[in-house]
């Protein structure tokens, strides 16, 4: 199956989905570089390879901008936090996602880690879950109120699942979500639009790379 995105074209669909969505993505805001965080979720091997039972097209078409999207929050010393999707060897956290998902992310696996041309600095914070949303029963929480994270950049995969579940769990929080159409990715073009529809109208401003880089600049 052909990739609904690449890294050559995914500028075109961009201004295509924000075109869609643009009824419903109506709450501009302007990022408070200041109070900002970039997300970085579950950007490791196990989705990026091809050969894996949970391959996740869209992550390769993404991967170069949020590369330029980490090189620009760490530029300005704004706190880069990543995500990785993983669980214990004996499964013992698996409950029914291990039923639902044919393969599972074990901890401490090579193909656990995040993809080396946007690994994690030592002093960068990794926060590991288990559930979709990267607020569940972890500390990433604490972690935003702690640096006083006011507005959240979200980059990653899947725009569907772990993407929008924290999202939508970061509003609940009362944060500014910022997601990003060319810095989250999916299977299939049809669930990334759905999610960037939904995320829109309820939950987020969905935006570019370049303009979020663009206000980082500027603040």
């Amino acid at each position: 199956m052909e990739p609904y995105v690449t890294a050559e074209n995914i500028n075109e669909k961009t201004n295509s989905w924000l075109e869609r969505i643009s009824p419903f993505n109506q709450h501009k805001m302007q990022l408070a570089t200041d109070k900002a965080a970039l997300l970085v979720i579950d950007m490791q091997k196990f989705f990026l390879d091809p050969a894996s039972p949970t391959y996740t097209c869209g992550g390769m078409a993404i991967l170069p901008n949020i590369k330029r999207l980490i090189d620009t929050f760490r530029a300005v010393n704004r706190p880069v936090i990543y995500t990785k999707h993983v669980h214990n060897p004996n499964l013992s956290d698996a409950g029914i996602m291990g039923w639902w998902w044919e393969g599972m992310c074990l901890e401490g696996s090579p193909e656990s880690e995040v993809h080396d041309e946007i690994a994690p600095l030592p002093s960068e914070k990794v926060i590991l879950k288990h559930r979709y949303s990267a607020f569940y029963n972890t500390d990433l929480e604490t972690v935003l109120r702690v640096l006083k994270i006011e507005d959240l950049v979200f980059s990653g995969i899947m725009t569907n699942l772990c993407c929008e579940s924290t999202a939508r769990d970061a509003y609940y929080r009362d944060q500014r979500v910022f997601f990003l159409a060319d810095g989250t990715g999916s299977v299939c073009e049809e669930m990334h639009l759905a999610s960037l529809t939904n995320l829109g109208f309820g939950f987020a401003q969905v935006t570019t790379t370049d303009h979020i880089i663009g206000q980082l600049g500027d603040g």
